[in-house]
């Protein structure tokens, strides 16, 4: 019998392991599921070092948004471990003009109002647009949100604002990429999603349907489901099944 494979996702901006719930639900019958923790850290260099110390071997790399980000600078940084790669709702540029100061909108009122009122202000845009004022997505968003401090929602985004360009290595990405986004997306819109499966070796786009940023939780079903056909899980009967764990 052969040997499961080690999933490791990797959450984005303020997210933790409950975002991939539904993904976690589809994928442990078929691999040992681990989840990054970048709560600590302040670079996607540190994020990404982390998370290749969570577990030994091949990994299968699926990260979302900033998450994405660092699976990105895992193949940089270990080319060798990384088997798959799967890269949702995410961007390759680095900072752009004025991400500073709107970034630093967001870090200030965290600090003055607290995570509550960030939550309200920084998740509906994260949203498709019709459903800004989903209380059932939007409430465990917030709970999410409401985990997290400010100091570490700032070190999260220095290290995005400080994240490096990561446009001239995707040629070198040899791996096997899924390349995945809500066809809704306002804040990692279609066509840079387009442009990433274009340059990278061996990518495949999904499209998710009716789905904002947060396509984990907006379409759970979808997501599970392009992964298990990616990932070869679809018709596989599933073995014993574990509960993920949390690195840090």
């Amino acid at each position: 019998m052969n040997e499961q494979p080690t999933i490791l996702l990797l959450p984005g901006l303020l997210c933790d392991a409950s975002i991939w719930s539904g993904q976690i639900e589809a994928l442990k019958p078929h691999a040992r599921v681990l989840v990054a923790d970048f709560s600590q850290h302040d670079s996607i260099d540190a994020m990404a070092r982390s998370a290749l110390g969570i577990a030994d071997g091949p990994l299968v790399a699926i990260g979302h948004s900033m998450g994405a980000r660092v699976a990105m600078e895992m193949v940089h940084l270990a080319p060798e471990r990384i088997a798959k790669l799967a890269l949702i709702d995410t961007g390759v540029d680095s900072r752009r003009e004025g991400d500073e100061a709107k970034r630093q909108v967001l870090v200030d009122l965290a600090f003055t109002q607290g995570m509550e009122a960030l939550a309200d202000r920084w998740l509906p845009p994260m949203l498709h647009a019709d459903r800004v004022d989903d209380r059932t997505l939007l409430d465990p968003l917030k709970a999410m949100v409401l985990r997290a401090t400010p100091e570490q929602h700032h070190r999260q985004i220095q290290a995005l604002l400080n994240r490096p360009d990561l446009r001239p290595r995707l040629a070198g990405i040899t791996c096997p990429t899924l390349v995945m986004v809500g066809r809704q997306d306002r804040w990692s819109p279609l066509a840079q999603h387009e442009e990433m499966a274009e340059l990278i070796p061996n990518a495949e786009l999904v499209v998710i349907e009716d789905s904002g940023h947060m396509s984990l939780l907006e379409q759970p079903g979808q997501v599970s489901s392009a992964l298990l056909r990616w990932l070869g899980f679809e018709n596989k009967p599933a073995s014993t099944q574990g509960a993920a764990e949390t690195g840090r």
